[in-house]
């Protein structure tokens, strides 16, 4: 029997390195921006066509390389940056491993063009598929510039998941703005098919990220800063104010390194709590700098999984520290005890009373007189038709955990969810005639044959505004109210080149915005049914959703995206108490939709309780 093992041939192995560190074209940017940056170099320029797909060209006036190891560092864990096992614990460069390069050849035809500042002559190198072509002298600049073109042309299958131009650009985008904002010394420009997507001059941390994401960032900022044994922390975080549920820039950084931490990112959050909405982020810019051998940057292939020592130390003075800057800019009340004297607290008793306004006497109280519980808003009619029996609690009646379907085994009634081929035991027709009250402003009830039927108010309206929406998309437009004083909104970069291919859909929907450069837009025009909402805030939501998702494979995604967002924001929302006449038409319009049962995202509008187990409760 012949032996079956044997070792891969370099090419082979090349592109199997290559499936884990050049996973599309912002893997190429990263990389070869990040070599411009170890090189010393000032002032990087990065090209794209296509989103990177066509070609990638990175160019620096760094240090350059010589004939030899112009020709090396295509050979697999070829580096500069470490020489035994000693030096992964005092690493202070970017890329060290020596993978990137012959990774990006294995998979692309790439192009090098590179001199030191003491050669007369440069080198040229071609590589395609990890076999070189050819290598001569040529004359350039002092520093590198990296030609990566058709990226994955020798794997068909790896190329065609390769996504839309726009979503692998806004991918670029994402790795390029990570860079760039912990490196402000340098200079950087970013240019998308001939057009100028950034140019961000040499200047400071503060200014490098208004350059990238707005002026309109500098207001919301506050300084962070701490220095303790453990590490040193500094960068900026947001206003309370400014919370919002996407769109929002959160970054952490370490020894000039970006990096995903959710334990951090828990750390920052935890001061915020009771200060901003459930389910609402903001921005942050933080920068921890730390002892080389406290952190492992080997545990992932992209580097941008971190583990620390002390982690959990680290977290405490994250946490402490976002408070304290919060604390300091008044963004949360403090109470300082380290003082000299005592806190100025009032003596007891001296404290004003507030006045109690006297309440008129029920002189026709009878304590062995039973009465009916008062009503809740809505009742009245159902009282009358029951012929004002006082021995009907209905607010005992309906239990709570109509709130939570999921919960609905710990009560003594069970709901039962109506599916699609169930709606046609509801009459519409029916619904309008029966009595009807909203309970804890936020469910209407009604009675039905088969029990009382609770709709949830806001889902409902969601479901009619949603399709409505979609309408307006496909073939009606909806009219715009103009604004008279017109807003004007920030976006970034990336934000902005997703806006401007759905500027169309937006004014079919009622918006009209104007294009003033540099991530601006004016809002001339909204939705009539938008009126008094934050329209800074909606866009920021849409186009973040469109920015998340830009790999949709058609308009109709897109639309749906668009459509639910904004149905949520206008909807009628808990706690709004709606008239008869207005719990009417919410039932009318939601049996008129093609899927009145669910929401567009799947949660249940309506549910029924059998009249049979209200029975067994007495």
């Amino acid at each position: 029997m012949e032996d079956i093992i044997h070792l891969l041939p370099d090419s082979v192995a090349n592109q199997i390195a290559a499936g884990e560190v050049v996973q599309r074209p912002s893997s190429i940017v990263k990389e070869m921006v990040e070599n411009s940056i170890d090189a010393g170099a000032q002032n990087v320029q990065v090209y794209v066509v296509d989103g990177g797909k066509t070609n990638v060209q990175v160019i620096d006036d760094g240090k350059g390389m010589s004939e030899t190891d112009a020709r090396l560092a295509f050979e697999r864990h070829a580096t500069s940056k470490i020489s035994q096992a000693s030096d992964l614990f005092t690493l202070s460069t970017m890329g060290f491993r020596g993978e990137a390069l012959a990774s990006i050849a294995a998979v692309s035809q790439v192009e090098l063009k590179t001199r030191r500042a003491e050669d007369e002559l440069g080198t040229y190198i071609q590589i395609s598929g990890s076999h070189v072509d050819s290598q001569e002298p040529t004359t350039c600049p002092v520093g590198s510039n990296f030609s990566v073109k058709n990226l994955f042309f020798n794997v068909p299958a790896r190329r065609k998941f390769l996504k839309a131009n726009q979503t692998e650009l806004n991918n670029v985008i994402a790795d390029f703005e990570r860079v760039v904002l912990v490196h402000p010394q340098v200079s950087f420009t970013l240019y998308s098919n001939g057009m100028e997507i950034y140019n961000l001059p040499q200047t400071n941390l503060r200014q490098r990220i208004m350059n990238v994401f707005g002026k309109k960032l500098n207001s919301d900022l506050l300084p962070v800063e701490v220095d303790t044994s453990l590490a040193t922390i500094t960068g900026y975080v947001a206003k309370p104010e400014t919370a919002k549920k996407k769109g929002n820039h959160q970054y952490f950084f370490v020894n000039g390194r970006y990096m995903r931490h959710p334990y951090f990112h828990s750390a920052v959050m935890r001061a915020y709590e009771g200060m901003i909405p459930a389910g609402e982020h903001i921005s942050y810019f933080i920068y921890f700098d730390v002892s080389p051998s406290d952190i492992d940057v080997n545990v992932h292939p992209t580097k941008t999984e971190i583990k620390f020592d002390n982690e959990q130390a680290i977290w405490q003075v994250l946490s402490a520290s976002v408070r304290e800057a919060l604390g300091k800019f008044c963004s949360a009340p403090l109470i300082d005890f380290d003082v000299e004297g005592r806190p100025d607290i009032p003596a007891m008793g001296t404290a004003k009373v507030m006045p109690q306004q006297p309440k008129p006497a029920h002189t026709s109280y009878n304590p062995f007189v039973s009465t009916p519980p008062k009503p809740i808003s809505g009742w009245e009619n159902i009282y009358k038709s029951e012929g004002g029996k006082g021995d009907v609690s209905f607010e005992n009646l309906i239990p709570s955990e109509i709130a939570d379907a999921s919960d609905s085994n710990q009560g003594q009634l069970t709901l039962n969810i109506w599916k699609e081929d169930e709606l046609n035991t509801v009459s519409k027709s029916d619904a309008d005639a029966l009595p009807k009250f909203q309970y804890k402003g936020r469910y209407i009830i009604y009675p039905d044959t088969d029990g009382l039927i609770a709709v949830d108010q806001h889902r409902a309206h969601v479901r009619i505004l949603y399709e409505q929406n979609m309408q307006c998309l496909s073939d009606h437009p909806r009219p715009s109210q103009k604004q008279l004083f017109p807003e004007i909104i920030q976006f970034s970069k990336a934000e902005a080149l997703t806006l401007d291919s759905f500027l169309d859909d937006l004014h079919s929907l009622g918006f009209e915005l104007t294009n003033l450069g540099g991530g601006s837009y004016s809002i001339d025009g909204v939705p009539i049914e938008l009126q008094g909402l934050n329209m800074d805030r909606l866009l920021h939501e849409i186009v973040s959703s469109l920015v998340a998702h830009s790999n949709m494979s058609e308009a109709r995604e897109a639309w749906e995206t668009i459509s639910l967002i904004m149905a949520r924001e206008a909807a009628v929302v808990y706690g709004q108490v709606l008239s008869d006449v207005e719990m009417d038409q919410l039932l009318t319009d939601l049996f008129t939709t093609s899927a009145p049962a669910r929401t567009p995202d799947g949660k249940v509008i309506y549910a029924t309780i059998d009249y049979r187990q209200i029975d067994k409760m007495f």
